[in-house]
């Protein structure tokens, strides 16, 4: 199989990438930045950005699936710096994957494109819907992407898209080590009661979702137009998981309490306030961040598991350890 990975260097990229190369299928990736790592995998790795509609049509020949991973995260920023590289960065290798007779395209989405500010507790993809109104870009583009994806599907050219939810494991460069270094500097704060259930995903598993999810994807098949949450089984309970890697990392439990509703109200108004001034950086708080880190939102997984066979497989305790160890080290 001749497999296209987007954003192939990054954190979830890399382990889509290395389980492909390791079981023997040949890989591009395509991604703005260099990787020499990749190079070194036998990976044919090519320089572009996406949102400017770049000619991919000597990328994509003989492709037979593409997993398009990269986008842009993160919690700040212009809506229209979102839109290009989630939106329509999407919306350019989608078409080309069109033109390019491309049969199989999966989508990394994000369970927030469901998001409300509100609880989210075991449900299922049919009862999740996309709100009227988001409470950040990076969500709202996503939706967008994802949006088009899935409608795209068709009997030539099947789509899915998966939701792997707050992605961890060794050399995260995001999730822990934000939280870790706001902890470090004395800023962190449990927001709300600190009993709200979380899911997780660790990269293996994300990574083995979606080639389960490439392999299962054909014309017509269960999985063909449709989006699944994806996580690492059982949820946790948010801040005890959060208190557990600090201490872990020899920092001192998150004992410092704020109110979901002052959190939220302090939010909104920092928010307005990096906008009116146009500060640089982003808000200590804003309001999706105050919701997120004081609900729950865990997510029933059956429809992954019965539709393309994934199974959680990472032993969670050994990859905690595994990881921590890592951050001690650095």
């Amino acid at each position: 199989m001749i497999a296209l990975v987007s954003g192939g260097g990054g954190f979830l990229g890399e382990a889509i990438v290395q389980k492909l190369i390791a079981r023997g299928d040949i890989v591009r990736s395509i991604s703005r930045s260099k990787y020499p790592k990749l190079e070194r995998l036998g990976v044919t790795c090519f320089q572009a950005d996406l949102s400017k509609e770049p000619d991919l049509s000597k990328i994509l020949q003989d492709v037979d699936v593409v997993f398009h991973v990269a986008a842009k995260a993160g919690i700040w920023g212009k809506r229209e710096t979102f839109f290009a590289a989630n939106m329509l960065a999407t919306k350019h290798i989608l078409a080309a994957a069109q033109i390019a007779k491309v049969r199989r395209f999966i989508y990394t989405s994000s369970p927030s494109v469901t998001f409300e500010a509100n609880d989210q507790e075991g449900v299922c993809e049919k009862e999740c819907f996309y709100p009227e109104e988001y409470l950040s870009f990076y969500s709202e583009t996503k939706a967008l992407a994802e949006q088009a994806v899935l409608k795209a599907n068709s009997a030539t050219f099947a789509t899915t898209a998966l939701r792997p939810h707050l992605i961890w494991g060794p050399n995260d460069p995001h999730l822990l080590p934000r939280l870790i270094a706001r902890q470090r500097e004395g800023k962190l704060r449990r927001v709300g009661k600190g009993e709200n259930k979380v899911a997780i995903t660790h990269v293996q598993n994300a990574a083995n979702a979606h080639i389960l999810a490439a392999d299962a994807l054909k014309s017509h098949s269960v999985n063909a137009g449709k989006a699944y949450f994806i996580t690492d089984g059982e949820p946790v309970l948010l801040w005890d998981w959060i208190t557990c890697v600090c201490v872990s990392v020899g920092l001192d439990p998150v004992l410092k309490t704020i109110s979901s509703t002052t959190a939220y109200r302090a939010g909104a108004m920092l928010e307005w306030i990096w906008r009116t001034f146009n500060y640089k950086g982003e808000p200590p708080m804003t309001r999706f961040v105050a919701a997120q880190l004081s609900t729950s939102h865990w997510f029933d997984i059956s429809a992954a598991k019965r539709d393309f066979g994934y199974e959680p497989t990472v032993d969670l305790d050994k990859a905690m350890k595994e990881m921590l160890q890592i951050i001690n080290q650095t």
